[in-house]
């Protein structure tokens, strides 16, 4: 992404008379590039809804990261460290068989570059199917480091588990609803384990059958009926006390319709908003007390076909920003 490509994608209010204490989000972005300050929060797009598709789930999350940008772009900016925009990887053809994997390769290729420049990753989707690019940029980036045995603790915030095994005769390897399935063997084929936890399940959302591969594979969770804020924390420092680098991701539909409409599948009840956020500074106080380094964060399902008045957006957005202030203190 150019500079005249920030100019294009980020616009907003500009309240001059104010100076530097009246910038908003879309008055600091720059574009990523391999110069980029260390220390910084570098955005990297994830435009696909063909895992979802996959899914038999509702599509239009592909529009999701420019939905989440727009809604980033008028928050105020109380930040000191840089923020970076890398752009949007693309499905490229949605009539090619490989054409998923293919973009979640080129995604995971941006994460692992933002993370060798020493960057906090905010990946913006995008069907959950971002999370299996995550988690392989994140990896690569260890390999790279010679770290091939620390552990990834994924902390995943949704009203699924996201655990499903691909269809047998299906020409797909993965879709929205598979991601930490496929982390689960990437882990068991390196001898890793396997270290993933769900927070705000819903029971009506999950087949039996999820559940029991959630047992099988030893998956701590969070009921949304049970999600509060002490629930949580406890959970949230149980898990990062036995992890060495984490990875938080935020799938939308864990919210109730009512603040997250915009998702392929709202929540008839999902967790409160304001204990979700408490639980991301739960995370941030944990990875500080137990010497973690968080190295990124992604937001799922953001499908502007179904938002209501901008309402997932500006949730989505609200969350991405507290993650952000949550790292610019966090050591790289």
């Amino acid at each position: 992404m150019t500079n005249n490509d920030i100019n294009e994608v980020w616009s907003g209010r500009a309240d001059p008379e104010d100076g530097d204490d009246g910038l908003r989000l879309h008055q600091v972005v720059q574009a990523y590039s391999n110069a980029v300050a260390p220390g910084g929060t570098t955005l990297i797009g994830f435009a696909s809804d063909l895992g979802v598709q996959h899914n038999q789930g509702r599509v239009g999350a592909q529009a999701g990261p420019q939905a989440l940008r727009s809604a980033l772009a008028n928050i105020a900016w109380h930040g000191a460290s840089p923020v970076y925009d890398a752009g949007n990887i693309t499905v490229a053809d949605n009539t090619e068989v490989d054409a998923l994997s293919d973009a979640q390769t080129d995604y995971a290729t941006a994460v692992y570059n933002a993370l060798c420049n020493q960057q906090f990753v905010l990946g913006l989707g995008g069907g959950h199917e971002i999370a299996w690019g995550s988690y392989q940029g994140c990896r690569h980036y260890l390999d790279h480091c010679g770290k091939h045995k620390s552990r990834i603790g994924i902390l995943n915030f949704d009203a699924h588990f996201d655990l499903r095994k691909p269809p047998v005769d299906a020409p797909w390897a993965g879709s929205s609803g598979t991601p930490f399935y496929q982390v689960a063997q990437d882990c068991a084929a390196r001898e890793l384990p396997f270290k993933y936890a769900c927070l705000g399940v819903s029971r009506t959302a999950n087949t039996r059958a999820l559940f029991n591969t959630a047992d099988k594979l030893k998956v701590p969770y969070l009921l949304d009926s049970d999600f509060n804020r002490s629930t949580s924390e406890s959970l949230i420092n149980q898990f990062i006390a036995e992890i060495d680098y984490l990875y938080v991701t935020v799938c939308l539909d864990a919210l109730p319709a009512s603040v997250a409409p915009g998702v392929s599948a709202p929540a008839a009840n999902g967790v409160r908003l304001t204990d979700l956020l408490a639980s991301l500074t739960m995370v941030s106080d944990a990875c500080d007390k137990h010497s973690v380094r968080w190295l990124m964060a992604d937001i799922a399902e953001l499908n502007p076909k179904y938002d209501i008045d901008q309402r997932t957006a500006k949730t989505a957005a609200r969350i991405v920003y507290d993650i952000i202030e949550l790292n610019l203190k966090a050591p790289i």
